[in-house]
């Protein structure tokens, strides 16, 4: 079975733990950041862990990754979200990737801050996967090889304004913001034998109660072996960096059709992102004051389950 990890506070120090029926057994030695931890830590040595616990309740959650970490993420990699953000899936035959700020990273608990001028706040669930060493040069990686590059698991909530993201054409910006990027709560450690599993997680996102994402990692189009060859020949990577693989259908966001946008590029600058403005006016699943975003990832089979996302939409205090 796969190993859970929970990167937490208790009596004033940041440390790891090992989880086991919401009991954490503490990791020895100190680890200062995500990339440390996963240098130095083996899921079959945690296993073995023995000694004094701590109830889960008593301890406060932080981010199993840290901000000196890498926030690498795939977009559009689900063919329904491909489509409902208006590509054609068989016409679009490259990986799109960009980057999150790590100081949008937050634990799996926090609030989610609206700022102020942002309209229409979106949410989006997703795979995160965890690097085990550093990446320096073209690599080749395989099915075969990938529990060589990739440490573990965990949950992400790509959290975007549409209304920066979109009209200025600004992905860094638009799903930077400070809490944009929750994560967690646990780390799953994984085995040789639990990569395939990844290809076959089931990812639920709910707001307010109501599912408004529901799919399978079966479902990814460009997989995490290739994504990483691919991002191997372009950057370097570091153990402990992050991966977003990307999030199924059902966000907020409503982009028309090829054609529709083929329409709206004849348009003049202003009107075309005023008809923009106007139809995302009328999508009621823009996230709310209030609204509580609820995101689980798990098996079928409940080996690996990485436990669950809750983050409640507040205002920016100015």
């Amino acid at each position: 079975m796969a190993l859970h990890v929970l990167h937490y506070r208790y009596d004033g120090r940041a440390r790891w733990g090992v989880v086991r029926n919401r009991r954490i057994t503490p990791v020895p030695g100190e680890f200062g950041t995500t990339g440390e931890f996963v240098r130095a830590c083996r899921p079959g040595e945690l296993a073995a862990l023995t000694g004094a616990t701590i109830a889960e309740s008593e301890v406060e959650w932080l981010s199993p990754i840290t901000h000196n970490q890498q926030f690498v993420c795939q977009g559009a990699n689900y063919r329904q979200h491909m489509i409902e953000s208006g590509m054609d899936p068989d016409a679009k035959g490259f990986n799109m990737l960009f980057t999150k700020a790590p100081g949008c990273i937050v634990p799996a608990n926090s609030d989610l801050v609206r700022p102020g001028h942002v309209r229409f706040l979106d949410y989006e669930i997703e795979l995160g996967l965890v690097i085990r060493r550093d990446i320096r040069d073209r690599e080749t990686i395989t099915e075969r090889n990938l529990h060589e590059y990739v440490a573990g698991a965990v949950i992400v909530n790509d959290y975007s304004a549409r209304d920066i993201q979109i009209p200025q054409m600004q992905f860094y910006k638009g799903k930077s913001y400070r809490t944009f990027g929750p994560v967690g709560p646990y780390l799953c450690l994984l085995e040789p034998r639990d990569i395939a599993q990844l290809r076959d997680l089931q990812l639920t996102l709910t707001v307010n109660g109501e599912v408004r994402q529901r799919d399978s990692t079966a479902n990814l189009v460009h997989g995490p072996a290739e994504t990483l060859t691919e991002i191997s020949g372009v950057h370097d990577l570091h153990a402990g960096d992050l991966l977003a693989t990307g999030t199924p259908s059902g966000c907020a966001l409503s982009i028309p059709s090829p054609a529709k946008q083929r329409f709206a590029a004849l348009l003049p600058e202003h009107m075309k992102w005023r008809l923009f403005t106007k139809v995302q006016a009328g999508r009621s699943q823009y996230l709310k004051t209030g609204d509580i975003v609820e995101s689980r990832i798990a098996s079928r089979d409940g080996t690996i389950d990485l436990g669950v996302q809750r983050n409640r939409v507040v205002d920016e205090v100015v």
